[in-house]
């Protein structure tokens, strides 16, 4: 019987009664059982998909690029996939300061909830605003040119350590793709070809292993969040949510026109696919995105729905998707366009146009470095702000309702990278006569 149950079921009614049992656990006194007992086995499911982002990143990148016989092609696809990210990282941020400041609900923001969460989340905050700092003071100490030498590791097994460095391991895989597809002729090459091929069929059985045990995973992890916010917020869970609501409800209308709206409007300028066979090919991966609340975790189920669901060929999908999970964050620039304007509106600030036009610039070039992680963007956004001179405290005024935004943001994430994968992968079998 259960087997006939597609896993994207499974995983929503994982969701569903890991909410069920959050509920309960915090009205029969069982949070700390949750905590201790049922969120590590959360932790072990992201974990374990993070174990496999890396090596399925390099494998199917290099697997990728070496089925590639032209390297124009590459260069040519590369730039595509760059301008589409910018583009839509564009829209995105714009967007969400439309938004913000046509229903200003920063201005409805009550001072007495304002002074306590500021009060409350001191600490907090400083431990995100100390990140931020360092990350501010290594773009100013190396200059401009800092993210591209970031992108070059001085060593390869080092930056293949920590998935923060996703960009450095792309860049290595790059490098490889390339040299392999320039000596293909030579002995051995193939062997090297049939490797990586090999160990891509590899790491795609551990990934089905892996979302066997996704609808626990999920169980576990929606448990730890309901319990957590009452841990947190002993009794103000509800107040909070209240006081939040006009900035939660701006953020998610953003976030919706993106998916609803601007995906579907991309993909009918340049593509046949139809918008509703879209979502239903990428649903399971958005449902693990929204579980996760992490780009690079839903990776490996992002690429199996691109390729099985969508038809993309495998070698757009290895090359698009892995670099969108690090630098396209669609979701991530709304949010942090939406609240930059909502904490300074919150502070009783106007913020000129210019200022306006310094969050979509720093929001874009901040979500390229943003890691594919839960909460990645808090620390961006710190430095979005400190770009317009509004007080970083002012974070504090959005963390009771951050992981659930997290989760809604992520989703939009992933559905903005499978959209981009289909443009590409369209326009390259077009330029190929396929």
């Amino acid at each position: 019987m259960l087997k006939r149950i597609p896993l994207y079921a499974k995983i929503f009614l994982g969701m569903f009664l890991g909410i069920i049992w959050g509920i309960i656990a915090i009205n029969t006194g069982g949070i700390q059982i949750t905590l201790d007992w049922i969120k590590p086995w959360g932790s072990i499911f992201i974990n374990s998909l993070k174990l496999i982002a890396i090596p399925l990143i390099l494998v199917s990148l290099i697997k990728g690029i070496g089925g590639i016989s032209d390297v124009s092609k590459l260069s040519r696809m590369g730039l595509k996939t760059l301008g589409l990210y910018v583009l839509s990282t564009i829209i995105a941020v714009s967007l969400g300061l439309i938004l913000v400041n046509t229903l200003q609900p920063g201005k409805a923001f009550p001072t007495e909830v304002r002074e306590n969460l500021l009060s409350k989340y001191q600490s907090k905050t400083g431990e995100f605003l100390s990140k931020a700092e360092l990350t501010k003071k290594s773009q100013e100490t190396e200059g401009p040119l800092y993210f591209i030498k970031e992108l070059v590791p001085e060593n390869i097994v080092s930056a293949a350590s920590d998935n923060r460095n996703m960009l450095q391991v792309i860049f290595f895989a790059l490098l490889f793709g390339i040299a392999m597809i320039s000596v293909k002729n030579k002995p051995g090459v193939n062997s090297v070809k049939d490797f990586f091929e090999g160990l891509n069929e590899i790491i795609l059985k551990i990934v089905d292993f892996i979302m066997k045990a996704a609808p626990f995973g999920v169980f576990a992890l929606f448990a730890a969040i309901i319990v957590e916010i009452e841990k947190d917020n002993p009794g103000q869970v509800g107040s909070l949510f209240i006081a939040l609501a006009g900035y939660c409800a701006t953020v998610i209308l953003g976030l919706g026109i993106m998916v609803f709206i601007v995906y579907p409007g991309l993909l009918s300028i340049f593509t046949k696919h139809k918008f509703i066979n879209f979502l239903r090919g990428i649903f399971k991966a958005q449902m693990l995105a929204f579980s996760t609340s992490s780009s690079a975790a839903t990776l490996p189920v992002t690429m199996d729905c691109a390729e099985r669901n969508l038809g993309i060929k495998k070698e757009v999908s290895s090359f698009v998707l892995p670099i969108g999970a690090t630098i396209n964050m669609d979701g991530t620039s709304l949010y942090q366009g939406v609240a930059a304007v909502f904490i300074a509106q919150a502070f009783g600030m106007e913020l000129t146009i210019i200022q306006q036009l310094t969050i979509i610039l720093t929001a874009t070039l901040a979500s390229i470095g943003s890691a594919a992680v839960p909460s990645a963007g808090i620390i961006m956004l710190l430095i979005v702000l400190e770009s317009i001179g509004v007080p970083a405290a002012g974070i504090s005024l959005i963390f009771a309702v951050d992981r659930p935004l997290d989760m809604f943001r992520t989703t939009v994430n992933i559905t903005g990278d499978s959209a981009v994968a289909c443009v590409i992968d369209y326009t390259e079998r077009k330029h190929n006569n396929i």
